[in-house]
C-alpha cells in the first residue's frame, strides 16, 4: 500500500531480459539504505519487490504481467523513476490510497506552464476514465494528483512547484507512456452497485 507521495527519484542503471521477464536495477542514494530485501517499493507507480540490494542500488524482477500492463518494459538506462517505499503503520497518508496495481497506461498529450504551476494532459482508456472525476484523485506514474478536467478520453492535472521538482512528470515528452491507477474507492462503489443489481 502506498500514498502517491514520491519519496525519491532514482536512476535506472540496468535493464536485463530474463527467463522470468526482466530485471531492473535502480540507483537511489536517498532510498536504498532504507529498503530491505523482500519489501515492496513503488517504481513509477508499480508495486515491485526488492530482489537484490547493494546500496546505493537495488534491483527488482519484472514479471510478464508487469511488462504487459505497465510502461516499465520501456525503461532505459539513465532514465529517472519515481520511488515510494511501502506505507508503514503510523505513516501520514499525505496523498490518497494507492495500491501500486496499475490499471492501464496512458500517454502525455500536452504540457503548459500556468503561473508557477504546470498543467499536464493525459490520454486514458475508457476502463480508467469511467473512474475519473474532476476534483477526484488519480495516480500517474505513482504520483497522487487531483484531476482538474476530464472527459471520456483524457484528463488534466496541475503540478505545483514541489511536484515539478521532486517527480519525473515534467521530464516526460509528448507521447510518453505513463502508468495509471484509478481511485480504489470508486472501483469498490461500482462493484457494490453491480452486486446489488444482480441480487
Amino acid at each position: 500500500m502506498f500514498t502517491g507521495i514520491v519519496q525519491a527519484l532514482g536512476a535506472v542503471t540496468d535493464v536485463a531480459v530474463t527467463s522470468a521477464g526482466a530485471r531492473v536495477a535502480i540507483a537511489s542514494p536517498e532510498l536504498a539504505d532504507a529498503l530491505s530485501l523482500g519489501e515492496s517499493v513503488a517504481v513509477n507507480g508499480v508495486c515491485l519487490t526488492v530482489a537484490a540490494l547493494e546500496p546505493p542500488e537495488f534491483a527488482c524482477q519484472l514479471t510478464p504481467e508487469t511488462l504487459t500492463r505497465t510502461s516499465l518494459g520501456e525503461l532505459a538506462t539513465g532514465e529517472r523513476v519515481n520511488l515510494e517505499p511501502a506505507l508503514r503503520v503510523g505513516d501520514s497518508l499525505g496523498g490518497h490510497v494507492v495500491q501500486g496495481h496499475v490499471d492501464a497506461t496512458g500517454a502525455v498529450l500536452a504540457r503548459a506552464a500556468v503561473g508557477d504551476s504546470v498543467v499536464m494532459r493525459f490520454s486514458a482508456p475508457p476502463d480508467v476514465m469511467r473512474y475519473v472525476i474532476v476534483k477526484g484523485s488519480i495516480a500517474v506514474d505513482g504520483v497522487s494528483l487531483t484531476v482538474t478536467e476530464a472527459d471520456s478520453r483524457e484528463f488534466a492535472v496541475s503540478l505545483v512547484q514541489y511536484t515539478q521538482e521532486h517527480t519525473n512528470l515534467t521530464q516526460k515528452p509528448r507521447g510518453a507512456q505513463v502508468n495509471l491507477e484509478a481511485d480504489l474507492f470508486a472501483k469498490y462503489v461500482e462493484r457494490l452497485l453491480e452486486y446489488r443489481q444482480d441480487r
